[in-house]
């Protein structure tokens, strides 16, 4: 009871500071930090070395020492000349959102931007999403720069892995200025693929699959009386020899039989279904056997391929899914 008591004003300071972020750092796909966007504190080691600078700045007053006080006063104004530079060391970098890849449930999710700046070196630069792994670069040579981050896409559907933590500690490490950007990254989470389980089948209506007519058939399927405009290629002679008419050869090829991934087929809980469905579509995929999925509400018909494999698994991730995951600050 105590502990719900102490969580609802945190979670309602949490609620105001990220609607009043969301008015300072606007959410888009590209942004440009400046002095609205960037926030600068001493971090660690500042704290210390301003502890220093106070402390011989009072010894150096109280035994009237010249050099403990010019001791004082350089490294306060170093700390000050650390703090334009560690400012500008982030001021004018382009963070753009370029692309994510989709993922497992329980993997890492893979996310593409672009870093670049008109002038001057960005040094020593770290990104990362909450919960995720950062990355480190620096923009020296180069005015442009791609990098991948890896989140982790714990749950099936849009996973939205929340604002982008770009800081920096140049040159010191005595100040850290960061930004939190939103760049409206979403990524596609499929559902975990379920080994170990039978293929739900609903199989086709004969056992040699659909009958195909068509030019370049292989499978002989008996003869037939000739007619003219057929390929003289396919005339029965042996036959004609014989005294038993003019025929002429048919040939017919057979439609591979097309299987059902079936939802009302399968056992269990929602997302264990969709697990094992997943499963079986990543393992028909690499045949060339068509398949398609059949789901409360939604069917896609048998197919072969890379376009259909990702539109059966996006059927398979956005199913009965109304709510993303949402990172936090």
């Amino acid at each position: 009871m105590l502990h719900s008591l102490l969580l609802r004003p945190i979670a309602f300071y949490r609620m105001r500071f990220s609607r009043w972020l969301d008015r300072r750092v606007v959410p888009a796909r590209q942004q440009t930090l400046n002095n609205r966007r960037l926030f600068i504190f001493p971090y660690g080691a500042g704290w210390g070395f301003i502890g220093i600078s106070v402390l011989l700045w009072l010894l150096g007053t109280n035994y009237e020492n010249n050099l403990v006080l010019g001791m004082a006063f350089f490294l306060s104004a170093l700390f000050i000349v650390a703090i334009y530079h560690t400012f500008f060391n982030l001021s004018g970098l382009t963070v753009q959102y370029i692309q994510s890849a989709p993922a497992f449930a329980g993997e890492d999710a893979e996310v593409e931007l672009s870093l670049s700046h008109l002038a001057g070196a960005k040094e020593n630069i770290e990104l990362y999403f909450p919960g995720g792994r950062s990355s480190r670069l620096d923009l020296i040579d180069e005015v442009e720069q791609r990098v991948k981050l890896f989140v982790p896409a714990k749950r099936r559907g849009r996973y939205r892995p929340g604002r982008l933590v770009v800081q920096s500690y140049f040159p010191l490490g005595l100040l850290r200025c960061w930004s939190w950007l939103d760049l409206h990254v979403e990524v596609l989470v499929y559902p975990k693929p379920l080994a170990g389980v039978a293929l739900p089948l609903g199989l086709g209506h004969s056992a040699e699959g659909e009958r195909r007519d068509e030019p370049g058939a292989e499978d002989f399927n008996g003869f037939k009386r000739y007619e003219p405009g057929m390929p003289l290629r396919h005339i029965a002679w042996k036959q004609y020899a014989r005294g038993q008419g003019l025929y002429s050869k048919d040939y017919v090829s057979f439609r591979e039989q097309s299987l059902w991934l079936d939802w009302e087929v399968l056992m269990g809980a929602r997302e264990q279904r969709l697990s094992q469905l997943c499963y079986w579509v990543l393992r028909l995929a690499a045949t060339t056997q068509p398949y398609g999925l059949r789901l409360p509400g939604v069917s896609l018909a048998p197919a072969t391929g890379l376009e259909h494999k990702l539109q059966v698994l996006r059927a398979l991730a956005l199913f009965e899914c109304d709510a993303s995951s949402e990172g936090s600050l």
